[in-house]
């Protein structure tokens, strides 16, 4: 129920699954992180009106949309299905007639997560599951290089984790766990946030 009156009041459509035509694909399938757990995630954790987001994986753009409207900040979502892709920017149509007020842009982007260029100004990137760990390790390979040239504090915010990412960031990376947050009557343990910090050298 909470995520058809979501979906209404943001005026995108953004529920259901989608698979992967190649079930051997280094990508996962479509499915959106429910209203529920992201209302749960941003009582926890705050973002700032200086901060830039990008989602990798983003989808039919619910994550992109939800941010958007609640923080005002601007934010990026890369995806790499066409047809998917295709619908997050129908649904970036409809969602910007009723958000014209919102001067931070809204980017969707169509590409692989790897080849995105991580600009100097992002710092807060969400991951829910979108790919192999071997393509999460070029992603945060990426955000390292441009910590390398831009030193600032950025957070990756992975939901329903995968051990692999987990164990790569722990011990091949210097990002922290700095916060958990649990999706209310979850009967999975997975079902959570991790927020992982990488703090800049001030």
């Amino acid at each position: 129920m909470l995520e058809r009156k979501y979906d209404q009041m943001l005026k995108i459509r953004t529920r259901g699954l989608r698979e992967w035509r190649d079930q051997s694909s280094q990508f996962n399938r479509y499915e959106a992180t429910p209203y529920v757990a992201l209302d749960k995630l941003f009582q926890a954790y705050k973002l700032k009106k200086d901060d830039e987001v990008v989602d990798f994986g983003c989808g039919r753009g619910r994550v992109p949309f939800y941010i958007h409207h609640h923080f005002q900040i601007p934010v990026t979502g890369i995806e790499v299905n066409d047809q998917t892709f295709e619908e997050a920017l129908n649904n970036k149509a409809t969602y910007r007639q009723q958000a014209q007020n919102i001067p931070a842009p809204i980017k969707l982007e169509y590409g692989f997560a790897e080849q995105y260029e991580v600009k100097e100004t992002d710092n807060r990137f969400y991951f829910f599951n979108p790919f192999s760990v071997n393509i999460f390790k070029k992603v945060v390979g990426n955000i390292m290089g441009s910590l390398e040239e831009y030193d600032r504090s950025v957070d990756i915010i992975l939901y329903y984790p995968l051990q692999e990412y987990k164990s790569f960031l722990k011990k091949n990376t210097p990002f922290y766990l700095m916060n958990k947050v649990r999706v209310p009557k979850a009967t999975d343990k997975k079902e959570k946030f991790l927020i992982y910090r990488y703090k800049h050298k001030d």
